[in-house]
């Protein structure tokens, strides 16, 4: 057995996905699996488990899978995480576990989210559940959001016996997960799989709920609840300022994933049609530019991302810039729009693109972009997707003042996801804007764990 190469994974046809929305990547079959967990050392002392911000036994769960026991590694999942299906799927492993991982060091990592996206299906299609909870100890905790965060912190404390109630503003619980992530990554069945669990445990969700608006705080005080969760996300996409920006053909990603994925914009029959030109330009360098300009090329358009640095300092995944390049997406490096142009009906024909060189580091450490005076030249486009990223929405803290924010209105908290004010606990995008979801996940954690110790400081 050769324990330094990695058990390849089957994926689509490049080809052929990228005019399809399947998932692209087909995961580990029983076989490959079991081949996979072998290659594991399980270290006495694994590094892996550091790379994780939940904290995964790691070892744990791939020795199960190693012992041909793949429900004892979805129940070693369950006790960390409640979104295994997710993480196994969209967490970037290769800059988190993986990376600690003692193989890398001469060969492959082990492939640990391959890995608990196998178990965490096995479960699924088996119909398995692995939580276990304690007895109702006849609490209430209120969550705003089910995104990552929010579920995250549902999970943890339904399992210590806690009432947990999730209010959605949307009409489907997943935040992010169903209106951000393509179904090509992530699956919708494989996100209301993850919800269901939940549901079956005794946790409620509420759609089409928006606490600050049709509710407030102070109502779900009064109904009962001892701390409120927010976890509600970054929903306020970032715009250029540039001119232009407002004619018709431009649009936020969040706007066009949101049409795609939540609404069905790409199925026939849907009342949410999308447009996608004959060329499209994204701009951004991060994963949800990877996931527009790719869901553009599936509807038929001619895709370039536009990216001010160099592929060197692209955000997103590699695994997600390996697969746009290999469906045929385009990349624009060091190059920046100063104004987009319309035609006499006002839709988007072009883009005045001005060429970048690095400079010195920024506060992010990566080389900032230095516009080229005088070398600007036109880029035909008739659709302009802008995927800067996302502020945290400030409907919630503009309707409760005492709730202190940052500048960059994200929700500030303590070490245990505590705001100013004492029964209300933040934690994921609403607090740092836009990041990823195990980020999100592991800031849910630690506010459940601040949850339980509140409402147990106030019994005493």
């Amino acid at each position: 057995m050769d324990r330094l190469t990695r058990v390849p994974v089957r994926e689509q046809d490049p080809d052929k996905r990228n005019k399809n929305f399947e998932e692209v990547c087909y995961g580990y079959n029983h076989e490959e699996a079991l081949a996979e967990a072998k290659r594991c050392l399980n270290c006495k002392n694994p590094q892996c488990r550091t790379g994780c911000p939940v904290s995964i036994d790691i070892p744990a769960f791939i020795h199960e899978l190693s012992e041909d026991n793949p429900e004892g590694a979805a129940k070693e999942l369950s006790k960390y995480t409640a979104l295994p299906a997710v993480c196994g799927r969209v967490c970037p492993q290769e800059s988190q576990c993986e990376k600690y991982c003692v193989l890398a060091k001469k060969g492959d990592a082990v492939s640990i989210g391959k890995l608990e996206r196998y178990a965490a299906d096995y479960a699924r299609e088996h119909k398995l559940q692995t939580m276990e909870v304690a007895e109702p100890n006849g609490h209430k905790v209120a969550v705003v959001g089910a995104g990552p965060s929010g579920i995250t912190v549902a999970g943890e404390l339904v399992k210590l016996g806690y009432k947990v109630t999730v209010f959605e503003s949307l009409q489907q619980a997943g935040g992010v997960l169903v209106y951000g992530i393509p179904q090509f990554r992530l699956p919708d069945e494989v996100v209301q799989s993850e919800v269901q669990k939940l549901k079956d445990l005794g946790v409620e969700f509420e759609t089409n709920a928006i606490v600050g608006r049709t509710m407030s705080l102070e109502s779900l005080r009064d109904e009962g609840y001892e701390a409120i969760y927010l976890g509600t996300g970054a929903g306020l996409p970032r715009f250029m300022n540039i001119p232009g920006e407002n004619f018709n053909g431009v649009f936020s990603a969040n706007e066009f994933l949101t049409r795609t994925n939540l609404m069905h914009a790409y199925e026939a029959g849907y009342d949410t049609p999308i447009i996608a030109g004959k060329k499209t330009a994204v701009i951004g360098g991060g994963n949800v530019a990877m996931d527009a300009a790719r869901v553009a090329k599936r509807l038929g358009s001619d895709v370039t991302v536009v990216y001010r640095r160099t592929e060197k300092e692209l955000p997103a995944r590699a695994e997600e810039v390996h697969h746009a390049k290999e469906e045929g997406i385009n990349f624009h490096f060091l190059t920046s729009p100063v104004e987009i142009h319309a035609d006499e009906d006002g839709w988007v024909k072009s883009m005045t693109l001005r060429p970048m060189e690095l400079g010195e580091p920024d506060e992010s450490g990566r080389r900032r972009p230095v516009p080229l005076e005088g070398q600007d030249f036109e880029f035909e486009a008739d659709t302009v997707i802008m995927a800067l990223g996302t502020s945290p929405n400030p409907l919630l803290t503009s309707t409760n003042p005492d709730i202190e924010t940052n500048r960059k209105e994200g929700i500030v908290v303590n070490e245990q996801g505590q705001s100013s004010v004492e029964d209300v606990f933040a934690g994921g995008d609403a607090v740092t804007g836009a990041a990823t979801v195990i980020l999100a996940m592991g800031a849910g954690k630690q506010a459940a764990e601040g949850i339980d110790n509140y409402i147990k400081s106030k019994q005493q």
